[in-house]
């Protein structure tokens, strides 16, 4: 396979930058004409922030809103360098859209990326509205990698959703627990707030389809100093309760996980909380005086022991001279696998997002969304499959 990369400087501390050639196409081995596609790789890199006339200006080291998104595009360009494939010639262009001078309205108005085959998205908010309107517009498929929302975006079925959406991760939960725990005692611990408001209104569209409650979920308002004594007051010592975490704050999660692990001895408890408590910082301290476990969802799960990590770990080392980050693996990821679908079925990649060539970290599983039955198109895309994990004494398992 051939590459050509083209992307603004980044800065040696992060990675080597900029090449620039167009190829209209490109032969193999044989002389023969071979297919050529073009990928382009959005990512909010901040790069006329943080130099002026091409020196960097953070004398304390790299800053830190700006890390994800160089992993991320540090682990497409691992996975663009040793891709093997003899029969195509890709073209992959890395957009940095925050820049000034040519950021995604410049590079829209000025027909820039009208002849591109596909994008990969590590971007949020207004540009990811930009990228899913002209992903329609141009009928290119938009493969948002890691925003876990759908942006207010409907009737758009270009737009992929990788990053599973809050109302999937709820959705999931709810499913779980009625095939497993059913007959457990069930309440949705939550705190006053408009975020809340929406988690427990996507367990309650669950729970009652067809009007009526599947099962008897207790709502709680989980008060962070008098909470411990209320919640006790609904356990049972003899029978299990399953308490849904109800909220995306980290001090409300630290404290009723502190709660349900002082009562946890005697009643016995399993917390289920949010996806975003993954990444909260009392759940990933190791301690031996407490091993109570805490659950969650995640549309990414990756121990690292695979073949393809053990290669990302060895390509990015002699890279870039470090060990890449969780947003690393998942920009490799998204670069290798959809750039497979798209040489695979370059007519018709979204009809196959399914049939994938390969299994890299994660398993996914695409499914159109209709947010209102009465839609003529599908309002996005969205990936379905979504891992349980245990996280106990800083160490996560997957459990399903």
């Amino acid at each position: 396979m051939t590459v050509t990369v083209k992307h603004t400087l980044i800065t040696a501390l992060i990675f080597l930058a900029v090449v620039t050639t167009n190829t209209a196409s490109a032969q193999n081995a044989s002389g023969n004409t071979i297919p050529h596609y073009k990928i382009g790789i959005f990512a909010t890199l901040y790069l006329d922030s943080i130099f002026s006339n091409n020196n960097f200006r953070y004398s304390k080291g790299i800053p830190r809103f700006i890390i994800p998104a160089a992993d991320f595009v540090q682990g497409a360009m691992v996975a663009l360098d040793s891709m093997p494939h003899p029969d195509a010639h890709i073209d992959v262009i890395v957009y940095d859209s925050k820049s000034y001078n040519t950021g995604l309205t410049t590079l829209i108005k000025n027909k820039k990326l009208d002849s591109l085959n596909l994008m990969i998205g590590n971007v949020k908010d207004a540009e990811y509205k930009q990228l899913a309107d002209f992903a329609l517009l141009k009928k290119i498929p938009f493969i948002s990698a890691t925003y876990p929302n759908d942006g207010g975006i409907t009737q758009n079925p270009y737009l992929v959703i990788v990053n599973s959406t809050l109302k999937a991760h709820c959705e999931a939960i709810y499913s779980y627990i009625l095939q497993n725990h059913g007959t457990d005692k069930i309440i949705l611990c939550r705190q006053p707030g408009t975020q809340e408001d929406m988690v427990a209104s996507f367990f309650k569209q669950s729970n009652e389809q067809d009007g009526q409650p599947l099962l008897q979920i207790e709502t709680l308002n989980f008060d962070s100093a008098h909470g411990e004594i209320f919640l006790k007051t609904k356990l049972d010592s003899n029978r299990q309760t399953l308490i849904i975490g109800a909220s995306l704050d980290e001090n409300f999660a630290t404290k009723l996980v502190a709660a349900c692990s002082n009562l946890n001895s005697t009643y016995p408890i399993m917390l289920v909380g949010m996806p975003n408590w993954d990444g909260f910082t009392g759940l990933q301290k190791k301690n031996d005086k407490n091993e109570f476990s805490v659950y969650f969802t995640s549309p990414y799960f990756n121990d690292k022991t695979d073949d393809y990590s053990k290669m990302v770990l060895n390509l990015y080392a002699k890279k870039y001279k470090g060990k890449p980050s969780d947003m690393a693996f998942k920009g490799f990821e998204m670069t290798w696998l959809f750039s497979q679908m798209l040489m695979q079925y370059p007519n018709n990649l979204l009809a196959h997002l399914n049939d994938k060539p390969i299994k890299i970290f994660n398993d996914y599983n695409f499914r159109p969304v209709w947010l209102k039955k009465q839609n003529t198109l599908a309002d996005y895309i969205e990936n379905k499959h979504l891992y349980f994990i245990k996280i106990a004494n800083g160490t996560k398992t997957k459990v399903w």
